[in-house]
């Protein structure tokens, strides 16, 4: 029961993250790329105030659920949730290491103005955001593939109730 319950946690916590970051590649960046240059500035430093939060908890309760999930389970089901925990932890050091520096110049450029070489960086930003999507989907994917394997041969299976 509390590797399901552990289970349950990672996957709610990879799916939203995988959700969030996904709205965002597939929504967001578009707009911002669509209005003009100092709108997308402005919103863009709006928005890191609200995701500064939301996205690194998001983030460590997706790593530290997977982690556990994976030190609570054997064979393959314990490589499956260590990758999802690794790849979890990859979305945040691509943010932390990539994302968060170019939210800072950002931040900057909404108060003042931004450099004429705006445009590679902020194509840069979007490569760290596309990346950090990915692996976290990846993780998700593989938490899904956890969820929906048949349990080891000498394992129960759980009992379900009629409705």
């Amino acid at each position: 029961m509390r590797i399901r319950l552990l289970q349950g946690l990672a996957l709610l916590a990879t799916g939203l993250l995988a959700g969030a970051f996904g709205y965002g590649a597939a929504n967001l960046v578009p707009t911002f790329n669509a209005v003009p240059l100092d709108m997308r500035l402005s919103f863009h430093a709006e928005l890191m105030k609200m995701n500064g939060i939301t996205m690194q908890a998001a983030m460590a309760v997706s790593t530290l659920s997977s982690l556990a999930l994976a030190a609570l389970t054997r064979g393959r089901a314990r490589l499956i949730a260590g990758t999802a925990a690794l790849l979890t932890f990859a979305s945040f050091l691509i943010t932390r290491l990539g994302n968060v520096p170019i939210n800072g110049r950002i931040k900057e450029w909404a108060r003042t103005s931004a450099p004429v070489d705006h445009a590679e960086i902020l194509r840069r930003w979007e490569l760290f955001n596309n990346l950090r999507t990915l692996t976290a989907l990846a993780a998700f994917f593989l938490l899904i593939i956890l969820a929906l394997r048949q349990p080891p041969a000498g394992q129960k299976q759980p009992q379900t109730t009629p409705a």
